[in-house]
């Protein structure tokens, strides 16, 4: 991702809690990274397992609920 589509995607997330002090947990992994790989699976039609090791690992980029863990 460029710093220009960065520039233009990233006033359209969402800060974070705890970033402005409202409890929680810093990610793992920053935004841009996360929609970097996004990016890549979608434009190579892969898994996230298959993904190269310098994106996050799927495990710790998959919500709980999208995995079937119980939320409550």
């Amino acid at each position: 991702m460029t710093d220009r589509e960065w520039a233009a995607v990233r006033p359209l997330l969402p800060v974070p809690a705890w970033f402005q002090g409202r409890g929680g947990w810093p990610e793992g992994y920053c935004h841009r990274q996360l929609l970097d790989a996004i990016r890549y699976l979608v434009a190579g039609g892969i898994s996230w397992q298959a993904m190269p090791a310098d994106f996050p690992a799927w495990a710790r980029s998959t919500p709980p609920s999208a995995t079937g863990a119980s939320t409550g």
